[in-house]
């Protein structure tokens, strides 16, 4: 069991850890870098203040919720409706390119390196910055997916078609009943490819990618590797931020790094191969490419 103890330093000036982790990038046999929501926030993907009113006024007007992840959640009375916010919400999240550059810079420094990125963003911002997608594990899905809200089978569809077609249709906050997307096969509504329930389908690319992980993971397990955690929370621990923890503890050559703002601690088993950094990323980012 890690201890929960968390460690902040006392200052604000990380730029030996900063000069630290640049060296563990160029030196490190392997690097595994772990996404959370953080990374994406300080890309500026945010779901709240200027970028919701600007793009949501209308829906906040109406309906009362002040965030895109509470309009998420609105009971839509129509699927009209719903499909008006959802391809709204996809379309700025998915389809927009608002990156302010942190993942462009995520990838110039490893671009070289032999690297796999395991994430819980669904944003589709490692492939657009670069990123190799068959060095991607999306595990929580990709709001570029439809799939069947069933579901009767375990496959998923792009949707930018689709939802472009909402967006450019969509009048009084609803959109036409025949755009209303539905299963191919069983006819039933699709949903999201998002996992948020037992529904969530985990299709052939999922499986493929998870194997793709494990592989790398066990083909560089007693190599010097880091684990270069971004932005990840308390929401899912089990998906990167316990096992990082786990894996650098099991191999002694192995470095564990965590930028996050308000949350960058590490257990104290592993203390001494820690670079924790409370702080913005991009920020971080910036003084290190």
């Amino acid at each position: 069991m890690f201890s929960q103890k968390k460690i902040f330093r006392s200052t604000a000036d990380y730029s030996a850890d900063i000069a630290n982790l640049k060296q563990e990038i160029e030196i490190a046999d392997a690097i595994v870098l772990g996404a959370g929501a953080g990374l994406s926030t300080a890309a500026g993907f945010t779901y709240s203040g200027e970028r919701f009113e600007k793009l949501f006024s209308d829906f906040e007007k109406k309906y009362k919720f002040h965030d895109m992840y509470s309009g998420a959640f609105y009971p839509f009375q129509t699927h009209e409706e719903m499909w008006a916010y959802w391809s709204r919400f996809v379309y700025c999240n998915r389809y927009m390119d608002i990156d302010n550059g942190t993942y462009k810079m995520l990838y110039e420094l490893v671009k070289e390196k032999d690297y796999f990125v395991i994430t819980t963003n669904v944003d589709h911002q490692f492939q657009k910055a670069g990123f190799d997608k068959k060095r991607l594990f999306y595990t929580q899905g990709d709001y570029g997916l439809f799939q069947c809200s069933e579901p009767c089978h375990n496959s998923t569809y792009n949707n930018e078609k689709i939802i472009k077609d909402m967006i450019e249709f969509q009048e009084n906050m609803k959109i036409p009943s025949t755009l209303i997307p539905r299963c191919p096969k069983c006819g039933k509504l699709m949903s999201m490819n998002l996992r948020s329930d037992d529904k969530f389908v985990e299709d052939e690319g999922w499986y493929k990618a998870a194997e793709r992980y494990s592989r790398f993971l066990h083909q560089h397990e007693n190599l010097h590797i880091l684990f270069l955690e971004l932005g990840v929370g308390y929401n899912t621990p089990v998906i990167i931020k316990y096992p990082f923890w786990k894996m650098t503890t099991k191999n002694p050559k192995a470095v564990y790094a965590c930028i996050n703002y308000g949350e960058a601690y590490s257990p104290d088993e592993i203390r001494n191969r820690s670079i924790c950094i409370n702080s913005d990323i991009k920020k971080i980012l910036f003084n290190m490419v």
